[in-house]
């Protein structure tokens, strides 16, 4: 989802010519196939987009899976960039890095200021560890390696898997299975009650072109060698009881809604403090509703690949 909005974006701008491989044609947890690619492929730019990512569930049910692959692929393709001269690369992160707790808005300096959300530490730790990655090399090599933290990303080509999926594509498909069944009653987990954020990937693609972009005096004014990341985000919240809601609306399901309170609901609150993205000039342009019709024209025009 996150690397095909990248491509859609820079493939409107004529400067970049664009490499890539499929997961079939370039292992990233091997070190020396990725280190080979680097070194073939001349590439001065690298947008990390690569990762393994799942829901509350899969988190739970793969931590070791999710911190170990996660480790490998960002640090092979970090090291391999470096050790063939690529000077800049730009990491993506997620906003679970923060602190459980973490005083909301999420400010970039609430990062390490305490325990991660144990569904899905191991991911943090992985993802914590790739943007030291990135400031280490800039320290000791002088590379301009960024990194930036989006919030909670939907959108064309999501994971619609009915157990893996993140909260929005799994609903989707719920919401849609029920009408289509004729489902009286829909279950979503927890309460309903705690806080999200969630950006349309197309935004955040646009996004991740606009830091990379950024002169490095702009850039290093704006961060600080061992607090380099950036939020990205809408800055802008809603309950789970109201996205439920507005899936089901966007959807068409007109039955009833409960929520299985015996299910985890998570972090009470995840927003991010976007002041100092939207000090570097850029902000969101799709809202929620609109972002989620969007991914459920695109979910009804490629179903025929959600049959899992």
């Amino acid at each position: 989802m996150v690397g095909s909005a990248i491509i859609r974006r820079l493939s409107i701008d004529c400067r970049y010519e664009i490499v890539t491989r499929t997961r079939a044609e370039l292992d990233l947890m091997s070190q020396t196939a990725v280190a080979n690619f680097f070194q073939a492929e001349g590439i001065d730019q690298v947008y990390l987009a690569a990762a393994k990512v799942g829901g509350i569930v899969a988190n739970n049910t793969y931590p070791a899976d999710f911190i170990y692959e996660n480790l490998i692929i960002q640090s092979n393709i970090i090291h391999s960039a470096h050790i063939s001269d690529v000077q800049k690369l730009l990491f993506l992160g997620s906003s679970c890095i923060y602190p459980k707790l973490a005083e909301q808005p999420m400010s970039e300096e609430s990062l390490l200021t305490g325990p991660l959300e144990s569904t899905n530490e191991p991911y943090a730790i992985a993802k914590i560890t790739g943007i030291k990655l990135c400031e280490s090399y800039n320290r000791q090599h002088r590379r301009d390696y960024r990194s930036v933290m989006p919030t909670n990303l939907y959108g064309p080509n999501d994971n619609f898997h009915p157990k893996n999926s993140h909260v929005i594509p799994g609903l989707i498909r719920r919401f849609h299975e029920a009408k289509l069944n004729d489902l009286k009653v829909v279950a979503a987990w927890g309460t309903g009650q705690p806080m999200r954020e969630f950006l349309y990937v197309d935004d955040m693609a646009a996004a991740c072109v606009h830091v990379m972009e950024l002169e490095n005096s702009i850039y290093d004014e704006i961060t600080d060698p061992m607090l380099s990341h950036i939020n990205v985000g809408t800055g802008v919240d809603c309950t789970i009881r109201e996205l439920v809601e507005t899936i089901a609306k966007v959807v068409g399901y007109e039955g009833a809604i409960s929520f299985d309170a015996s299910k985890p609901d998570g972090t009470p609150r995840k927003l991010l403090d976007v002041s100092r993205l939207k000090s570097l000039g850029w902000q969101y342009k799709v809202s929620l509703e609109d972002g989620l019709a969007r991914s459920y024209d695109w979910f009804l025009a490629n179903q025929q690949n959600f049959r899992g």
